[in-house]
């Protein structure tokens, strides 16, 4: 299909000459209108510029939610580098491997994460740090993020990136346990954004609240790259916490679509909101993604919002990310919707055979929101395109009318609160424990979480091992929304005759509340 830009930059541009006065960004009480952003991205893409950064460059953000993430992150893009959102929840050796990986040679960060990253030179190939927000120190390896919004001399630097050029990277951990870095064109992204307006219809007066992380594939570019392109604003929101602060801006600021996980929408369906909210919001839209949703929250959220519609999607990083979504004029529950309008989504069995109507196959889609591939990955890559065909490891059918239904995830991953918890990689930190002998970890359906991660620990021969020192041992070397909410303690794992743990049937019987009399806090 057409585009009509090469990059985020033209968006800009064209945006700035249409509505050069019209507010894009609200962060609290600060609104940035097209005009200044324009300034803000040219003055720091020269800044940039200066510091050494070049076309096809890794530049890594570690930043929460702020208007210096988009400035940044646009910057980036305009002299054709690739900017490399990291996860701001991962500890110091999970964002030293990716550091590494990516080879960047420079990170945009906040003063928030001077302890973090102290000394973070010395074991990757960072070379220097841009601060916003408290910087530690101000030398010639820690320089000033401000400094960069001053800077004039920047009309020679025209934008650098290509439709096919990469726009972005987002690291996913693997199986393998080690991180992955998705590489995404221009092209995919234009082409995820054009197809959701396609479906949304999306105006300049409609506005978005972003209040999940900015580093997420979905937050990244379904409520920020996405409202930039329709020249709709942005409400910028630095946490989801306190929840109450993200309602206030959402009717203070009059935002009409409302993005979020199924854990927001629960909370949401249950809160007591002032009748004033409930009254003089003016949300059209509801969207929910990154896991499935529960059926008594959509019918919640049904009978208290009516003036709004809350649609489920499915997507996935290597996707662009958005694949699937519900319509506003016709939705089906427990669905995920027909696919964007431009994509084909095939259910095929283990050789990659079309299957029926109806029958349960892995899902693979196709069409221009496939990634380039996994960096530095090529084993990877070919594994999961296959024929232009991107393997999406998840389970599901469709119904006549081409409706996605969700069954299961082929791999083990647990989506707890809408974040990817790769159970591999919490069991090669375990298995480095002295006292743990054998390990599976496995998802647990919850109400409120989705699923939440369940350790299954074998304790070493004469060892005896409490759960308060498994949680100890991997808040040292794991984020937190990684590490197991429950340790449950056997002497023996079911195995194949491979000596395979079989998870399947771990999985089967804890979700059957089989091993609710083996909960303990040691053994």
């Amino acid at each position: 299909m057409p585009y009509r830009f090469r990059n985020f930059y033209e968006v800009i541009e064209e945006n700035t000459k249409r509505f050069p006065k019209k507010p894009i960004i609200f962060e609290e009480k600060l609104k940035i209108r097209w005009k200044e952003l324009k300034h803000y991205v040219d003055s720091f893409a020269r800044y940039l510029e200066l510091v050494g950064v070049r076309k096809g460059d890794n530049v890594a953000l570690l930043m929460s939610n702020s208007k210096e993430f988009v400035i940044a992150f646009l910057a980036i893009g305009k002299l054709g580098a690739v900017p490399v959102p990291l996860n701001t929840f991962l500890k110091r050796a999970e964002l030293e491997y990716i550091l590494n990986d990516c080879e960047a040679k420079l990170v945009i960060t906040q003063g928030k994460f001077a302890e973090l990253l102290e000394g973070i030179g010395g074991s990757t190939r960072v070379e220097k740090l841009i601060w916003a927000e408290n910087p530690p120190r101000l030398d010639e390896k820690n320089l000033s993020f401000e400094e960069g919004l001053t800077i004039e001399d920047y009309e020679h630097i025209t934008p650098q990136a290509e439709l096919e050029d990469l726009a972005v990277m987002l690291y996913t951990s693997g199986t393998t346990g080690k991180p992955k870095g998705v590489m995404l064109t221009y092209r995919n992204i234009f082409s995820n954004i054009e197809n959701i307006v396609k479906v949304f219809d999306i105006k300049p007066k409609d506005r978005f609240i972003v209040y999940l992380p900015m580093f997420h594939a979905f937050t990244l570019i379904a409520t920020v790259l996405l409202p930039l392109y329709t020249a709709s604003p942005i409400v910028i929101v630095k946490s989801i916490m306190p929840f109450s602060n993200v309602i206030k801006q959402t009717l203070l600021k009059r935002v009409t679509v409302f993005m979020g996980v199924p854990e927001v929408f629960n909370a949401l369906s249950k809160a007591k909101l002032p009748w004033y909210f409930m009254w003089f919001n003016r949300i059209r839209y509801f969207v929910s993604g990154g896991a499935p949703l529960p059926l008594g929250t959509l019918e919640r959220m049904r009978k208290k919002f009516k003036r709004a519609v809350l649609l489920e999607g499915y997507g996935l990083s290597e996707c662009s990310p958005v694949v699937s979504v519900n319509l506003p004029h016709k939705q089906k529950p427990l669905s995920v919707g027909p696919p964007l309008p431009d994509y084909e989504v095939k259910i095929v069995d283990d050789e990659l055979v079309e299957l029926p109507v109806g029958q349960v196959g892995e899902i693979i889609v196709k069409g221009d929101c496939v990634m380039r591939g996994y960096y530095k990955n090529p084993y990877e890559t070919e594994n999961t395109i296959v024929n232009g065909w991107l393997r999406t490891g998840d389970l599901g059918y469709v119904d006549e009318e081409g409706f996605i239904y969700i069954v299961d995830r082929k791999k083990d991953l647990i989506i707890c609160k809408g974040m990817n918890i790769y159970p591999r990689e919490v069991e090669e930190v375990l298995m480095l424990h002295p006292k743990v002998e054998l390990c599976a970890v496995v998802g647990k359906k919850d109400a409120h979480h989705g699923e939440i991660p369940v350790a299954f620990i074998k304790p070493a021969e004469g060892e005896s091992i409490t759960e308060t020192e498994l949680r100890n041992f991997l808040k040292e070397k794991l984020a937190n929304y990684k590490i197991p909410r429950q340790f449950i303690f056997v002497e023996e794992l079911p195995k194949n005759a491979t000596g395979k743990v079989l998870k399947r049937v771990i999985k089967e019987k804890l979700n059957k509340g089989e091993f609710e009399h083996e909960f303990t806090k040691g053994n």
